[in-house]
């Protein structure tokens, strides 16, 4: 077993940013045509995720067309070229596969704000024993 751990932190140094279910992201693919690659960005919203470590993998659903279109990426495969975040979502599940019979506006994820301290807010001070 301390083989294999060693292999795959070995293996799995690729940067990946930080993200949930119901995020919207922007998937970097490698793509090979004719002899030449280039970069194609899919960007959808993360429906689910599964396994872990070196054997990780999320899929991606966006709508194109209006047909549905998921595809899965293993998060340690060289085709991925980079994931970027665009917006964060507010989910109550693990899995979206609901989305899959939403149509519309239906098939939105809720936007999840951050509340940020202005400096007015950071600079009162805080009542204590109340």
């Amino acid at each position: 077993m301390k083989k294999l751990s060693e292999f795959e932190t070995k293996i799995s140094k690729k940067e990946m940013p930080e993200f949930d279910i119901g995020d919207t992201v922007v998937v970097s693919v490698k793509i090979k045509e004719e002899g030449k690659t280039r970069i194609q960005d899919f960007e959808g919203i993360v429906i689910g995720k599964k396994g872990s470590r070196i054997r990780a993998s999320f899929t991606v659903r966006r709508i194109s067309y209006g047909e549905g279109v998921e595809r899965t990426f293993p998060i340690n495969s060289p085709s991925v070229d980079k994931v970027t975040v665009k917006k964060k979502g507010k989910t109550k599940r693990a899995k979206l596969y609901y989305l899959r019979k939403k149509v519309g506006k239906k098939g939105k994820v809720d936007e999840k704000i951050d509340k940020v301290k202005t400096e007015s807010e950071a600079a009162l001070p805080r009542k204590e024993g109340a």
